[in-house]
């Protein structure tokens, strides 16, 4: 089962990872446009739309990434005191009350959203440079379909927790500071005691 779940985390994480390069076409786009507009004085008429169609596929793509490696954000206060199997249960009845309704809808709508862009092949009315985005409304559908497939493994988890009272293990490649931190001050922990116990050792 393990196999399986960490197929579809690898199948995320390289959606995520493939479309993290968004950030930096975006970086560099806005870059060049507050060098023309500032310094020549002759700004862009396409840097605005290339901004938010880089942000908003790297933000819908990146969604299965992220939940794959739990990096959602959460209201934890009480959730994290709770032990793995009322954590399950809580995230079970959850993922079929409001994600699964959610990300359905996401996916229906999206795609309906998308054919009506692709019919008469729609371009930004946010400038004159008349810049495609029926590709960009398709991202939608798309990202709503891999975060939907993350989900049902997401509910295994879930299961498995469930039965076992241990959460299975995930895919780690990124954490946040504060879990480093956290990771460090365990592991110190676990070092200070020893050294208390050697210290009377020592002294003789």
């Amino acid at each position: 089962m393990n196999r399986w779940l960490f197929l579809i985390d690898s199948i995320s994480a390289w959606i995520g990872k493939a479309f993290a390069w968004c950030i930096l076409v975006m970086t560099f786009g806005v870059s060049y446009e507050v060098f023309v507009r500032y310094v020549l004085r002759d700004p862009t008429v396409w840097a605005f739309d290339l901004s938010y169609i880089m942000y908003g596929t790297l933000f819908m793509m990146g969604g299965a990434y992220t939940l794959s490696r739990d990096g959602h954000v959460r209201g934890d206060v009480l959730y994290r005191l709770w032990p793995p199997k009322v954590q399950a249960w809580i995230e079970f009845v959850l993922y079929f009350l409001f994600f699964f309704p959610g990300v359905a809808a996401l996916i229906y709508a999206g795609w309906e959203y998308a054919l009506d862009s692709w019919s008469y092949l729609e371009v930004s009315v946010m400038s004159p440079a008349n810049v495609p985005i029926y590709p960009f409304k398709t991202i939608t559908p798309i990202a709503a379909t891999v975060l939907f497939l993350q989900g049902i493994a997401q509910v295994v988890r879930c299961v498995i927790c469930i039965r076992t009272g241990e959460w299975p293990a995930r895919l780690h490649d990124v954490e946040e500071m504060e879990s480093v931190l956290q990771h460090q001050h365990e592991s110190a922990d676990e070092v200070l005691p020893g050294l208390h116990e050697k210290a009377p050792g020592d002294a003789k």
